[in-house]
């Protein structure tokens, strides 16, 4: 009795959502979304005030000028997860990305895993960004407000909570969230204005760089910087300490470690994929979106690093704020101006591009039943999730007027790379899955492409009603490398997933022992060795079985490219990057995962809209609610 309770237990967590095709044009949210809206929504969260401190930072301690080489091999990681993102947003064109995504392929726990994780990354972004915000205009003006906090305000406490209020922040996202109220088309225009500003700004910045700076700045030698009277008029240098000169002055090392830092000057873009049911053209909207802003946020980056390396030697930049002490270098002293205004347009999109993805995952998960149904309360007028995003709101708002934000700022990376994880692996498994009458595989296929149905598909179904099935698949070695079918089977899907799962437990292992073992196998001990290698060696073999499985010829208007191998590497850098998170961080996601499972077990699992669906499905016996035709 135990065992089936369990069996019907773990059931339940794995099922998977059902879309109904029905639905698609009666969105309760307003489709009034183009593609510019998109981008520039993309670019405005992922272009973010880092542009404008991260260079500076990265290029004088761990790449040097080579920090362009480090923006592009992030770019590239990042590209890696924005094209899974394309595909799925091609497939499922609703409300909820990774977390939606999750739910359609791998099952409620995972997918509720992902969204309330997606939850916390939005809420400290926000909450983070706001301070920001707050910070550099309080510079602007000469500390005023800082000043006042600490000596009417201070808390003088320790810990994750802040030596001061930030009552500004507090305003910030109080007025962002009215606006967010308002309407998604106005939203979206504002986050147009500043991420236009930020562009300019950026595009000023690029041709100063490249008028007033000179390539001998990229050719510096070591005994520039050891000399009695350094270039930079700085003789508090140590031997060593910035390298061996030239355009790579820590070697590759040095721009591998640039460039895991700067991937996460390209986290934002996935904003965009929680637009689906806000999208005149989705299908085709959020894939372009989605490249489109992370290569115009690879120019500005890569331009932005180059001109700031050639405006003056890399080990002179200031880390705090370089852009203003390079135009000081070059004799542009006024600059700064535009630097400021510029950098403040920057942290307003960014902040607009944390908000506003925040609700609308909220609101997915509210409508599924996993979190409270009042959340998924739409306002008729505005057609915006407004109590998710008062919520929202509300919720960062306390979080940057109490909270000490750099202890909890990495929490937003687990969450994030969690979600690109679990999307590269979604594509992975869905594209050498059978076809299917739920909308996940059939959805991207215009009403034309639907009134014309395939007559071979027709004949193929009589065939299997009049008794002709297909010989069944015995499990062999031979069958698995050598499929006979062109079309993917229940067994050849059965072999991807199985693969899928054992390639997630190996790049675990991988990276487990690459991070925690790395004086291991810097010491070259037999046993760190022995696992790096059998499990690359297993992973290749596991590739290999996916790339033999029969692939899915349902046509999309977007496609990731050279599957398997591109989710699986993007599957490895996510969780590489994980790894590199210290032990605080995961006892803090450790205690916010603890209070997402006792909603969902307490509440989610017993409320969900699946399990009504399945429930009613199955006291209809010649029910069909997940056909798509």
């Amino acid at each position: 009795m135990g065992c089936k309770v369990l069996l019907g237990l773990g059931h339940q967590m794995l099922r998977r959502k059902v879309v109904d095709c029905s639905r698609e044009e009666s969105s309760r949210l307003s489709r009034c979304l183009n593609t510019f809206d998109l981008v520039a929504l993309g670019v405005g969260s992922t272009l973010g005030a880092g542009v404008y401190v991260l260079a500076g930072a990265v290029a004088r301690d761990n790449a040097g000028p080579a920090i362009v080489i480090s923006f592009l091999i992030a770019a590239l990681a990042s590209v890696l997860a924005g094209l899974c993102y394309g595909e799925f947003g091609a497939r499922v064109p609703k409300t909820g990305s990774a977390y939606l995504y999750s739910y359609v392929t791998v099952g409620e726990l995972w997918a509720f895993i992902t969204g309330w994780n997606l939850i916390l990354s939005y809420i400290i972004g926000t909450s983070s960004v706001a301070r920001a915000w707050s910070a550099t205009f309080d510079e602007l003006i000469g500390k005023p407000i800082g000043d006042f906090s600490r000596k009417h305000m201070a808390l003088n406490t320790s810990g994750i909570l802040a030596e001061n209020p930030d009552i500004f922040a507090v305003i910030i996202i109080l007025i962002l969230t009215g606006l967010l109220t308002l309407g998604v088309k106005e939203s979206a225009m504002v986050n147009k204005i500043f991420t236009c500003i930020n562009v300019l700004v950026l595009g000023f910045i690029m041709v100063s760089g490249f008028v007033k700076g000179s390539i001998k700045n990229w050719q510096l030698m070591e005994d520039s910087w050891n000399t009695s009277n350094p270039i930079c008029g700085n003789n508090d240098t140590k031997e060593g300490m910035f390298g061996v000169g030239g355009f790579m002055p820590f070697e590759f090392s040095g721009v591998l470690s640039g460039a895991a830092t700067c991937f996460y000057a390209f986290v934002g873009f996935d904003c965009i994929a929680t637009t689906g049911e806000e999208v005149k053209n989705p299908q085709k909207a959020i894939p372009v979106g989605i490249v489109a802003s992370l290569l115009i946020c690879f120019v500005a980056y890569f331009g932005v690093s180059a001109a700031l390396t050639l405006m003056m030697p890399y080990f002179c930049l200031d880390p705090g704020s370089p852009l203003p002490d390079a135009f000081k270098h070059v004799g542009w002293e006024g600059a700064k101006y535009a630097v400021a205004v510029g950098s403040l347009c920057a942290l307003s999109a960014s902040l607009l591009g944390s908000m506003f993805p925040m609700p609308r995952v909220i609101y997915a998960m509210a409508e599924d039943g996993l979190l409270f149904k009042f959340l998924a309360k739409i306002n008729k007028r505005t057609k915006t999730p407004i109590i998710a995003t008062l919520t929202s709101g509300a919720i960062a708002a306390i979080m940057a007027f109490l909270f000490d934000l750099k202890n909890l700022v990495d929490l937003m990376s687990i969450g994030t790379l969690l979600a690109y994880s679990l999307v590269a692996a979604c594509v992975l498994v869905l594209r050498y899955q059978p076809e299917q009458p739920n909308l996940v595989y059939q959805m991207a296929r215009t009403t034309e492409e639907l009134d014309q149905v395939d007559q071979n598909e027709l004949v193929s179904t009589s065939d299997s009603q009049m008794g002709f099935l297909p010989e069944v698949e015995t499990f062999s070695l031979k069958a698995i490398l050598l499929p006979t079918n062109m079309e993917p089977s229940k067994f050849s899907g059965l072999i991807v997933n199985i693969s899928a799962s054992v390639i997630a437990v190996l790049i675990i292992t991988l990276c487990m022992v690459a991070v925690l073992g790395r004086d291991a196998l810097a010491k070259g001990e037999l046993w760190a060795v022995f696992v790096v290698s059998v499990s690359l060696l297993l992973c290749v073999v596991v590739t290999g079985v996916i790339w033999r499985q029969p692939e899915s010829k349902t046509k999309l208007s977007f496609k990731v490219p050279f599957l398997p191998v591109l989710p699986i590497l993007s599957i490895f850098v996510n969780i590489y990057l994980m790894m590199q998170l210290d032990q605080g961080t995961w006892v803090r996601f450790a205690v916010w995962m603890l209070i997402g499972f006792v909603i969902y077990f307490g509440y989610g699992l017993w409320h969900s809209e699946e399990a009504s669906l399945a429930a009613d499905q199955a006291r209809t016996p010649d029910g069909n609610l997940n056909q798509c035709k």
